[in-house]
């Protein structure tokens, strides 16, 4: 059943917190997930994977622990399992605080996959700020620099953006009569009431991904945090605001959502523009990473904007890309971030002009953080590039010559440049981390152990996989 994808990590993170040798337990839950889940994607659409309880009848809420799976949260569950294991691998737990370490990186681990495979509307909002809280905790108490002032930042910009997101919600739920979000589907919504609620779920879902400008919360919190916190967030918990705009607001409020579509494009320029920008000036590589997975978030929401655009005409490309470009960023920014670390531990700075040559004396690393690298920026036959063509494809799937370029064709015409933005950024940082002579810092760094390698070669396989052969995942979708 879905509902021990939950019961796993919650349980094992109660074993470790009443004593359980924490490492061990962790790991051992988090490649049971990953078996578990996978059996749940090999075998989608089996019956006996669903799950549901009713909560509060009376009065007549119809509350109800339901879970189920469709393509897409197929897909965003296998990304949450992938995701999961390889940090739960990485990092390296400060002494003394390997309980909060690994006991709160399976909480957010359950909050994302009860979040992606909830059917109702209360438990999806409310299994995102279960994984929320220990998220928080990990940055404020166990992450480095700045990490009070970032814990206090994503907690202040996070804290409104799902105020105004369960404002949405909470007003979808009265406009449709049910919080069953199967139900929803066959509730007819006014489409003045469609508009406001869009606006509030783009806002609400929009700060939790970071959409321009509610977007500087993000790099600090990813710079701050400890290593698997960073992977599971930037790789798995961010896509929550995507997945329910997805979910929710594409298919429910279509006339609603294509009042904001010019708005969207503004926006979404922003972060692929402007964050690119930003990006191609940080100084440290962790930095660095936490703008670039904010800058591309942009592309999915040009997916999302295509999607809200179409009005009324089928758009069969865009759910497909900005589903399949989740999963490849997901993939990818964990596989950075989990590299970064091993970059800070063997060389003591993740500084960009403190680096270099690092290649000589560390192989491995410099091989896989070059596969990932040239995944991040769109390199053929990687899941990313695969991800990035359709969300352009699908950008001009109804683009009529007669009537010209609109505001989804322009925004994507203008978004291209971030493909060249994101190879100056990740190139450059390549070559002043691994190229050139060695400094003092890169001497006598030590390789990637056996035990280093597992979880990136883990990720590296996923995004080689999906990117040769994508059907792999849009598959599901059908």
């Amino acid at each position: 059943m879905l509902l021990l994808l939950i019961l796993i990590p919650i349980i094992a993170a109660c074993a470790i917190f009443t004593g359980s040798k924490a490492k061990l337990t962790a790991q051992m839950a988090g490649a049971a997930n990953l078996a578990l889940g996978l059996a749940a994607v090999f075998t989608s659409g089996a019956g006996f994977w669903n799950f549901s309880v009713p909560m509060l009848e009376r009065p007549a809420i119809n509350l109800a622990l339901s879970l189920g799976t469709d393509g897409m949260s197929t897909v965003m569950l296998l990304l949450s399992v992938i995701v999961t294991f390889a940090a739960l691998l990485s990092g390296k737990a400060p002494e003394g605080k390997e309980r909060l370490y690994y006991g709160s990186s399976l909480l957010i681990s359950a909050g994302a996959i009860g979040a992606f495979i909830s059917t109702d509307l209360f438990f999806f909002y409310a299994f995102h700020e279960l994984a929320l809280i220990p998220t928080f905790l990990m940055i404020g108490m166990l992450g480095r620099g700045d990490r009070k002032e970032a814990a206090w930042k994503i907690t202040i910009y996070l804290g409104f953006g799902s105020l105004v997101l369960l404002a949405g919600l909470a007003w979808l739920a009265a406009a449709t009569g049910t919080l069953d979000m199967t139900a929803m589907s066959a509730a007819s919504i006014d489409p003045d009431a469609q508009k406001g609620i869009a606006g509030l779920l783009i806002v609400g879902f929009g700060v939790l991904v970071s959409l321009f400008p509610f977007h500087s919360w993000a790099a600090p919190a990813y710079a701050s945090a400890p290593a698997p916190t960073t992977m599971l967030h930037a790789g798995v918990l961010k896509k929550f605001g995507l997945y329910g705009l997805l979910r929710l607001a594409v298919p429910l409020l279509p006339e609603g959502m294509h009042a904001w579509v010019t708005p969207l494009c503004v926006l979404l320029l922003g972060n692929v523009l402007w964050v690119g920008f930003v990006t191609i000036n940080q100084k440290r590589l962790d930095g660095m990473l936490g703008n670039s997975s904010v800058m591309h978030m942009g592309y999915i929401f040009l997916a999302i904007a295509a999607l809200a655009g179409a009005n009324g005409a089928v758009n069969e490309l865009a759910k497909p890309a900005a589903v399949l470009l989740m999963f490849a960023h997901g993939i990818s920014i964990a596989m950075l971030f989990g590299l970064a670390d091993k970059i800070e531990r063997s060389t003591g700075t993740l500084d960009l002009q403190e680096l270099g040559g690092l290649a000589k004396s560390a192989p491995k690393l410099a091989f896989l953080f070059g596969i990932v690298g040239m995944a991040s920026i769109g390199l053929p036959g990687l899941a990313n590039f695969a991800g990035e063509v359709m969300v352009f494809i699908s950008s001009f799937k109804n683009y009529d010559p007669v009537a010209g370029l609109g505001p989804v064709q322009i925004t994507c015409i203008l978004s291209i440049w971030g493909v060249v933005i994101s190879a100056v950024y990740m190139l450059r940082a390549y070559r002043n981390i691994f190229q050139g002579p060695a400094v003092s810092n890169t001497e006598s760094a030590a390789d990637l152990t056996l035990m280093d390698r597992i979880p990136a070669v883990l990720l590296a396989v996923v995004l080689l996989a999906v990117g040769i052969f994508p059907n792999l995942l849009l598959s599901l979708l059908k």
